[in-house]
């Protein structure tokens, strides 16, 4: 009897950690939400100070496991290339045990005009910098976004599609995709507004896992 009862404690013990262990990981083809707020102030002519917050929710958007505070410096080459340095701080984790992480970053992104069409090539080089057992990490991100020529409703709401990879260059692997689909429009004249669908791919011990987002955007001008 003492016997069943030391397996039947240890069984339940194993169910309730297996169970414990899903719950901490988000599943493949989990739908996720982010929301990012921005803020934008032109400075002198070209140059440009823009901020970032992001938040994102996991686990069926039931969960915020990361967030995001961001500031920069920016100059316009007229329209055809913009060019930045940044800096951001990031807490995440599940569950609320948040990691912080320090990440500064440049950015160039060469723009050209097809038939009307708006197509920006966006090149970013972070380092991505930790305070615990994780290594720091140099990453290349490119990210391709072709803007709709078309504009609806007053709104002027602008379809475009995107794809951005992520490579770690210590490693020369590519370990991440982001393909995103949304409109902007404009709120007001100086406040617009981004809704989009991305779907994110990761490879992590050889494994591919997706994530369905619904990201919701607000920038305001200033």
């Amino acid at each position: 009897m003492r016997n069943k009862r030391t397996m039947s404690l240890i069984t339940a013990a194993f169910l309730l950690a297996a169970f414990n262990a899903k719950a901490y990981a988000y599943q493949d083809g989990d739908f996720q939400i982010w929301h990012t707020e921005a803020q934008e102030f032109n400075l002198k002519k070209g140059w440009k100070r823009p901020l970032e917050e992001e938040f994102r929710y996991g686990d069926s958007a039931s969960e915020l496991y990361y967030q995001h505070y961001e500031i920069g410096i920016t100059y316009d080459f007229g329209k055809s290339l913009t060019v930045g340095a940044f800096y951001r701080q990031i807490y995440e984790g599940e569950k609320g045990k948040f990691k912080p992480e320090y990440r500064p970053h440049i950015d160039a992104t060469p723009k050209w005009d097809i038939y009307g069409f708006r197509l920006e090539n966006r090149n970013r080089l972070d380092y991505r910098l930790h305070d615990d057992n994780r290594a720091d990490r140099l990453q290349y991100r490119n990210r391709v976004t072709l803007k709709s020529p078309w504009k609806f409703t007053p709104l002027n709401i602008q379809p475009y599609v995107q794809n951005e990879i992520f490579v770690w260059l210590d490693s020369v692997a590519f370990y991440r995709d982001r393909f995103d689909a949304g409109v902007s429009f404009d709120i007001l004249k100086e406040i617009k507004g981004d809704v989009y669908y991305r779907l994110q791919s990761t490879k992590k011990s050889g494994r591919w896992t997706d994530h369905n987002i619904l990201g919701l955007k607000l920038k305001v001008l200033f």
